[in-house]
């Protein structure tokens, strides 16, 4: 597929995919339920992406491309981006891209797992245990693309530090219900907002543009079923059991959050990593960046009664607010 484009053409046409943001009842019925998920599996039938045929994985990498939008580089608006070359800078973006898809292997891991654990007993009959494959099966493909996208800008993998992979492992055991979909739905959303940037952004490299509109537009049903499942679960829920939801999903977050960009992108660009964490660290240009993106994020949370002081204190430490 030499030559890729941005907006690859799906396998064949049909109905458009849900918005992440549309209204939903906060107590729907079980039919309401079954209404959303059928959706869901009549869109991914209609609307989904083979990558290891949409992505141009042949064409050798194109290094006067970035690999995401400057603007979204940790140090961009620095003292030390402006004394950077523009080859750094791309070399930079790069390793961060790749950094931000490693970390959503990760994670996507860990939903993988959770969302196995939540349909492990019921009725394989119906369309939310069915949904609930769907996704899993994009979620591997979508795996699979971070990983070849990132052997291909050059990168090395990419991991969290040590402690936060065991909290993952401890987090994907034991989570579930609304705490598993609330955090699930915190990593989609972050990832999306970065990437509807990258995929339009002639500057970015046409692969990675290729694998962002793929993700995009599958990661947006995803975002729908976590909302809702988020909304119904909580349905009736006290004061006690929202609190404490609520702090779990913030620590998780907070995890994910700082773990997209890895510390070692720097030295990996070339860059003095020292001076480089201390200045990505102070950076208010991506402070605001994330916090801007997260708005509407916020704003779900709290029409569910998941923001709550502890948490704040967790997103405002991430930048989300």
């Amino acid at each position: 597929m030499a030559g890729s484009t941005a907006r690859p053409e799906p396998r064949t046409t049909g109905r458009q995919t849900q918005t992440a943001g549309q209204a939903q009842d906060p107590k729907p019925d079980r039919n309401q339920d079954q209404d959303v998920t059928r959706r869901l599996l009549a869109s991914s039938a209609t609307l989904s992406y083979d990558p290891a045929v949409e992505v141009d994985w042949e064409t050798p990498l194109d290094k006067d491309f970035h690999g995401a939008s400057p603007e979204w580089s940790t140090l961009y608006g620095t003292a030390y981006w402006r004394e950077m070359t523009e080859e750094q800078r791309r070399e930079l973006t790069r390793q961060e891209a790749a950094s931000v898809a490693s970390t959503g292997i990760w994670f996507e891991m860990i939903l993988q797992q959770m969302v196995l654990r939540d349909i492990y007993a019921k009725d394989p009959t119906s369309p939310d245990f069915q949904w609930a494959l769907t996704e899993i099966a994009e979620e591997c493909r979508h795996s699979i693309m971070f990983a070849r996208g990132a052997h291909k800008l050059g990168a090395p993998a990419y991991r969290p530090r040590r402690a936060v992979l065991e909290l993952g492992r401890a987090f994907k055991t034991l989570a579930f219900g609304e705490a598993a979909y609330a955090a699930i739905l915190v990593a989609e959303e972050v990832l999306d907002v970065m990437q509807r940037d990258w995929m339009r952004d002639e500057r970015v490299v046409p692969f990675v543009r290729t694998i962002n509109n793929i993700h995009v537009v599958e990661e947006s049903r995803h975002m729908k079923f976590a909302r809702d499942e988020t909304r119904k679960r909580l349905a009736g829920a006290g004061w006690l059991r929202r609190q404490l939801n609520a702090f779990v999903v913030a620590v998780a977050s907070y995890f994910i959050v700082t773990s997209m960009v890895n510390r070692e992108v720097y030295a990996h660009a070339g860059l003095d990593r020292d001076r480089a964490l201390a200045e990505a660290r102070a950076n208010e240009h991506h402070k605001a960046m994330m916090r801007s993106s997260c708005a509407g994020l916020m704003d779900f949370l709290a029409s569910v009664r998941l923001l709550t002081k502890p948490a704040l204190a967790f997103y405002k430490r991430a930048h989300l607010i």
